[in-house]
């Protein structure tokens, strides 16, 4: 079965840069905080904020741990270069590590959620003293997948990318001019050496962004999605991983005891009484 996964990147690139201006300026600000790892979501986010709010009210932030890649720190700059943007290097090393050494038998798996959560920390601290909200940049694979930290790098006031599949983050960025090595490298969330995405994962995005296209786009069942070509085994996997982390893209439920409850009853727009 042939799936189609490419998009209208000028009608994308219009949106999206009309979506981060009316969210910002509707919770009164006019600037921007995005955490430029190297990687391409972070630069696709950036590069549209650049566009939406003006290089001057964009800050980049770059958080390197002790292990980081050196590439991550250039490819970094690289748009840094590109954009004309402010940036600000924090590096997290001395942060995290006390809280590595109380337990000797941490796993790489615990780390790497410390240090997404700590440059959630620094992001929302530069956020108040640059005065900008923080971009996402999670892509719609990552999200669906539960590919991230929750509160870590899933946090964000508001995100540009959510609904671009990993492989039309690619298309965009490319049509964007991002830097070819932040495109053409593996993705890597970049928590300890030699760690990939599809690496950890077990799969390509490639495979993955069609199989998901099937199941969330068109509502395919998981036995249609065999009948598409798609493996038993490999489709199972994915719609389990779609369910168990539903959590993470939910806020926090409430328990309900009154009749006006968060998230329930009391359900006014974000822009309610304006």
């Amino acid at each position: 079965m042939q799936i189609d996964l490419s998009i209208n990147t000028d009608v994308a690139r219009q949106i999206l840069v009309a979506f981060i201006k009316s969210e910002v300026t509707r919770a009164g600000f006019s600037r921007a905080v995005v955490g430029l790892s190297g990687g391409i979501d972070s630069a696709l986010s950036c590069a549209l904020a650049v566009e939406a709010l003006g290089r001057d009210n964009v800050l980049a932030v770059r958080m390197p741990y002790k292990s980081s890649s050196p590439d991550s720190l250039a490819h970094a700059e690289l748009l840094i270069e590109q954009l004309e943007i402010p940036s600000k290097t924090i590096e997290i090393t001395d942060m995290v590590e006390p809280l590595f050494a109380k337990d000797e038998e941490i796993s790489k798996l615990r780390k790497g959620n410390i240090m997404a959560r700590e440059r959630m920390i620094v992001l929302y601290d530069q956020s108040e003293a640059f005065k900008g909200l923080v971009i996402g940049t999670s892509n719609k694979t990552e999200i669906l997948l539960g590919y991230s930290t929750q509160f870590g790098d899933s946090a964000s006031a508001m995100n540009p990318i959510g609904d671009l599949y990993k492989t039309q983050v690619r298309q965009l960025a490319r049509a964007l001019n991002i830097p070819a090595p932040i495109i053409d490298k593996a993705p890597s969330a970049d928590l300890w050496d030699g760690q990939t995405d599809e690496g950890e994962l077990g799969f390509t995005y490639e495979n993955v962004d069609k199989l998901l296209y099937l199941l969330v786009d068109h509502r395919f069942s998981a036995a249609e999605c065999v009948e598409a070509g798609f493996d038993d085994t490999f489709v199972k996997t994915v719609a389990k991983r779609i369910q168990r982390y539903q959590y993470k893209r939910m806020q926090p439920p409430i328990a309900k005891l009154s009749n006006r409850t968060v998230g329930y009853d009391f359900l006014y727009l974000r822009d309610w009484g304006t």
